[in-house]
């Protein structure tokens, strides 16, 4: 089992190191699954910068993740019907010839039981590696459901993608 977790300092930090890492693995013909943070999406006003749409790798496809609750609201914004359509579009499009499943972050769905844990778990047992990203907040969850087997990568582009290279070749 081949798991690598991001978790970097700074508000969109761990983001940004995932969809660089995929986006230069497939520059460089790496076959991905999974999703990205899009990570140049235009915030509307008043959106606090929570706004947030994925894109399902290996396409371009987006969905927005999130939803519009209201002024003054302080309910959790992302959209459990659109996690679901993400998962279902993840599993649509993962081929047999995936390299690497690429999740931008284990987050309170998945910490939950639900979100993307089937995805992760279905790459895992095709012997795929994976590459996450875990917050602090949802930290003791993905330990739980991994184990403690994951390996934690150093915040550099650089070092994430020659793991994730070294991961796919022994996969």
């Amino acid at each position: 089992m081949k798991i690598g977790i991001v978790s970097a300092e700074g508000r969109g930090e761990t983001d940004r190191l995932i969809s660089e890492s995929a986006a230069a693995l497939m520059a460089g013909g790496a076959q991905l699954s999974g999703i990205i943070k899009v990570l140049d999406e235009v915030q509307p006003e008043g959106s606090h910068h929570c706004d947030m749409s994925v894109q399902v790798l290996p396409g371009e496809d987006t969905i927005k993740i999130t939803q519009t609750l209201g002024d003054g609201s302080e309910g959790c914004r992302l959209n459990p019907t659109a996690i679901v359509e993400a998962v279902a579009a993840v599993e649509k499009s993962a081929s047999e010839d995936t390299g690497l499943f690429v999740l931008n972050k284990f987050g309170p769905q998945e910490a939950d039981g639900h979100g993307f844990r089937d995805a992760i778990a279905t790459a895992l047992e095709r012997d795929v590696p994976v590459l996450v990203g875990v917050t602090p907040s949802t930290r003791a969850a993905f330990e739980d459901f991994t184990a403690g087997m994951a390996e934690v990568l150093p915040a550099d582009k650089d070092q994430i993608v020659g793991w994730c290279q070294a991961a796919m070749r022994k996969a």
